[in-house]
C-alpha cells in the first residue's frame, strides 16, 4: 500500500467522527463527510470573523432574515431558477432538528409520514421516536437506476421527500415530482422537501426544487454542509412556504428551538456565495469516483451509478454484511438495515475521498465478494 494513503496515517490527520470510529487499519467510508479540504473561501471567512467582532450579530433577533436567508434566496434563484422569499426562511442547527421541529408543531403522534425507502436513517429514527408511523414508498431496481412505485398516501399527514435521494442517489424527474404534487394536493399533505444534496447533482440530471411545483404546501430544508463538507458547522435553513406551519412556529416561544450560530452563518454564506469554484472541482472528482466504482467493483454488488450525492448503495446479499466487511476487508461502511424497508441486504459506501483511497477501498471489497 502506498504510504500516501495509509489508513492509520490518515486517521491521525482526520480527527472527526468519521475517522474516530474506524479501528486500526480500517478505512472509513460510512458517515457522509468528505476526506477533502474545506473550500479556502470558507476558511478565510471564518478567520476574518474569528479575528473580528464576536459580539451579538445584527440579525440575532431576526431568525427569518439576515445574510443567511438572503444567501439562500440568491443561490436558489441563480442555480435553480426558484426565487424564494427570504422573509420565509428560518434557521436551524441541522436538518434533523428542522424535521423534528416541523413534525412537533404540525403533527401529532399517530399521524402518518410517507417516505421513499430505503431512507436516510436518522429521519426514520425520528419518526419512530416521535410515534409518527412510516408509510414507505419502496424503491425498486429499474435498469441502471431506481424507480419508486406510485404511493397510496391516504392516512398520511406529511410527505417527507428526500431529493436527491439518500441512499440511492436518485434525482426525481419533473414528471415524478408533478405526480407527487398532485397526490399531496389530493390528500391535503404538508411536503417537507430535504434538498441538501441538490448541489451534488451530476450531468445530465437536473435538480428541481419541489417548492417550484407546490409552493403553498412545501417546506424546503437544506444546508451547505453536504456539498461543501461542513458537517460540524451546524447550520441549516427551512423555507416555510406553508402558511399553517409558519403560524404554528410563530406561536412558539422565540428561543425554544434556537437558531444558527455566528460561525455557521459565516461559513454557509461564504460557501453559497463564493465557493462554487471549489465545488466544481470537487464534483469533478466525485464524478470520476462514481464511474470508477462501476468499472472496478464486481457486478455482484449490483451497483447503480448515482445521479447525485457521493453515496453508493451496494447490494451484499444478506443482512449483517457491514460487520463482516469491516472485520475481513477493513472497510467501514454503513449497514443498510437502518435505512428501513428494502435496506437489510445493502450497505452504503461514501466515495467522497481521494482517488488512491477509493482504489484501496475497492481492492479490499473485491477480495471478499
Amino acid at each position: 500500500m502506498n504510504d500516501a494513503y495509509r489508513p492509520d496515517d490518515l486517521k491521525e490527520r482526520n480527527d472527526g467522527f468519521k475517522w474516530a470510529e474506524a479501528g486500526a487499519g480500517v478505512i472509513p467510508a460510512w458517515i457522509a463527510d468528505m476526506d477533502l479540504p474545506t473550500a479556502p473561501e470558507v476558511i478565510e471567512a471564518l478567520r476574518r470573523r474569528a479575528g473580528g467582532d464576536l459580539g451579538y450579530p445584527a440579525w440575532l433577533d431576526k431568525p427569518n432574515a439576515g445574510p443567511l436567508a438572503e444567501a439562500f434566496a440568491e443561490r436558489m434563484a441563480g442555480r435553480y431558477g426558484w426565487s424564494p422569499d427570504p422573509s420565509l426562511v428560518r434557521s436551524f442547527n441541522d436538518l434533523n432538528q428542522a424535521l423534528q421541529v416541523l413534525l412537533q408543531v404540525w403533527t401529532r403522534p399517530g399521524d402518518g409520514v410517507a417516505v421513499h425507502t430505503p431512507a436516510y436513517h436518522p429521519f426514520l429514527t425520528t419518526l419512530q421516536f416521535m410515534e409518527r408511523p412510516l408509510h414507505p414508498i419502496q424503491a425498486e431496481p429499474d435498469g441502471d437506476s431506481w424507480r419508486f412505485e406510485v404511493p397510496d398516501l391516504s392516512g398520511c399527514r406529511v410527505l417527507l421527500l428526500v431529493n436527491p435521494h439518500n441512499p440511492t442517489g436518485r434525482v426525481f424527474t419533473r414528471e415524478e415530482l408533478t405526480e407527487l404534487a398532485e397526490l399531496a394536493e389530493r390528500h391535503d399533505l404538508l411536503v417537507i422537501s430535504d434538498e441538501i444534496h441538490a448541489d451534488l447533482t451530476f450531468e445530465p440530471h437536473r435538480h428541481i426544487p419541489f417548492a417550484t411545483l407546490l409552493p403553498e404546501r412545501t417546506v424546503t430544508i437544506t444546508s451547505a454542509t453536504k456539498a461543501f463538507n461542513l458537517g460540524g458547522i451546524r447550520c441549516s435553513v427551512a423555507h416555510l412556504g406553508h402558511q399553517g406551519v409558519r403560524k404554528a412556529l410563530e406561536a412558539q416561544p422565540p428561543f425554544v428551538y434556537g437558531s444558527a450560530n455566528l460561525f455557521g452563518v459565516e461559513a454557509t454564506v461564504a460557501a453559497w456565495r463564493h465557493g462554487d469554484a471549489w465545488l466544481e472541482r470537487t464534483r469533478a472528482l466525485l464524478d470520476r469516483n462514481r464511474h470508477t466504482i462501476a468499472a472496478r467493483l464486481p457486478e455482484t454488488f449490483g451497483y447503480r451509478i448515482p445521479q447525485a450525492t457521493y453515496l453508493a448503495w451496494l447490494h451484499v446479499g444478506r443482512a449483517g454484511m457491514a460487520e463482516v466487511i469491516e472485520r475481513e476487508a477493513k472497510v467501514l461502511l454503513t449497514d443498510g438495515a437502518g435505512f428501513g424497508p428494502g435496506g437489510a441486504e445493502y450497505v452504503r459506501l461514501n466515495f467522497a475521498t481521494t482517488e488512491p483511497i477509493l482504489a484501496e477501498i475497492l481492492n479490499r471489497l473485491a477480495r471478499i465478494h
